[in-house]
């Protein structure tokens, strides 16, 4: 059956031009936006770059004349304010477009709202709220740090059936399929930072870096170590492919901090120890414009950031292997509940086959929160 030609259908279009962008606008969200006159697609554009122009300012040049009596489909209401670039609704204005249908208001605090009163008070018809839903996944990361100036943290692990991430020895390559490793890779892409413990430094010396048939980008490497026992010889280290980061306590040598900064790396000392506080550490990372984390940890690290509620989505990819033995490391460590009544439950679960893997992701559910909405 063909797709029916409405407000929908062209909201997917949009939707579609800010899906393939995501990753690449830095702390910003991925908008798209489809300007439509007389039946007729006349401009197409995608927010590409952080202090750049904006979807509505590509998909306008795209239009030129033809924008004047059109209706612009945006996936994000049009901006209000001067940032880095002027407002989006004030261009919409200027160009004579006559009907903006939106998906998502901005949680942004500075627009929240205002760029559709602005719309309206200049005359122009503005529907709110087609397609919501599918356009809010594409802006979570944004309207987390917006509202909170934290990031966004996904938690990826790599299992078995019986919930290992490594044989007893350590050993972990590879635990899932090519297509599924292709997938971390991707999410790689579309995080602004990966952050590991300093146990997945030493058990593998991984380079954090994103390696897929075409190019990536590349997110900056934070390694979470509190007495600042990495080698200098890591790759993390001596590659110089990507911005490195190590959260540190002020047990860390001084002497260690100056040899790891000689080499370009940044340390960053968040609390006095003896462990990295994780909340004080989201909270620098945040004021530094890391708006997304890739958490690809042990299951040390998962656990505490897990127990602090302090991740925002979970990815598990399963592979159908089974290694048992008491010593082989789980997915997250933890003190957990005496009850399977007060384990920590998923909503907004997700089930998808990739090859022999199952990928199960989902939100979990902290005991302060009830169930229920984004």
């Amino acid at each position: 059956m063909l797709p029916i030609m409405d407000d929908t259908f062209y909201m997917k279009l949009a939707i579609d031009l800010a899906e393939r962008v995501i990753g690449q606008t830095s702390i910003n969200p991925a908008v798209g936006c489809v300007i439509v006159k007389d039946g007729r697609v006349v401009g197409l554009g995608a927010h590409l770059k952080r202090g750049e122009g904006h979807a509505e300012v590509h998909a306008l040049r795209m239009a030129q004349a033809e924008a004047a009596g059109s209706t612009a489909y945006v996936t994000l209401e049009p901006c209000s304010h001067y940032g880095k670039t002027p407002p989006c609704s004030l261009r919409l204005i200027e160009a004579g477009v006559k009907r903006v249908v939106i998906a998502c208001t901005d949680p942004n605090p500075v627009v929240a709202g205002n760029g559709v009163r602005i719309l309206e008070e200049h005359g122009i018809e503005v529907k709110q709220g087609v397609l919501q839903e599918e356009a809010f996944h594409l802006i979570e990361m944004f309207a987390k740090y917006m509202t909170t100036k934290l990031p966004y943290v996904t938690q990826k692990t790599a299992q078995t059936l019986d919930g290992r991430i490594a044989t007893h020895t350590g050993h972990s390559q590879w635990i899932t399929n090519e297509l599924a490793r292709e997938c971390v890779h991707t999410m790689r892409h579309r995080h602004q930072a990966i952050m590991v413990g300093i146990g997945t430094i030493e058990a593998d010396n991984p380079s954090l870096t994103t390696r897929l048939s075409v190019p990536a980008l590349h997110p900056v490497r934070i390694i979470v170590d509190s007495k600042l026992r990495i080698s200098l010889e890591a790759k993390v280290i001596q590659d110089k492919i990507a911005p490195t980061w190590i959260l540190t306590t002020s047990q860390a040598s001084k002497a260690k901090i100056s040899e790891l900064e000689k080499r370009g790396v940044s340390v960053i000392v968040v609390n006095d120890g003896p462990l990295v506080d994780m909340r004080e550490a989201l909270k620098e990372i945040g004021k530094r414009e890391i708006g997304s984390i890739l958490l690809e940890g042990g299951g040390t690290l998962n656990g505490a950031m897990l127990q602090s509620g302090l991740i925002d989505s979970i990815v598990l990819m399963i592979a159908p292997k089974i290694v048992g033995h008491k010593e082989a490391p789980g997915s997250f460590m933890f003190d957990g509940p005496e009850k399977m009544s007060d384990a920590l439950e998923l909503e907004q679960v997700r089930v998808e086959s990739i090859g022999d893997n199952v990928i199960i992701s989902g939100v979990p559910l902290y005991p302060s929160q009830e169930k229920g909405g984004l």
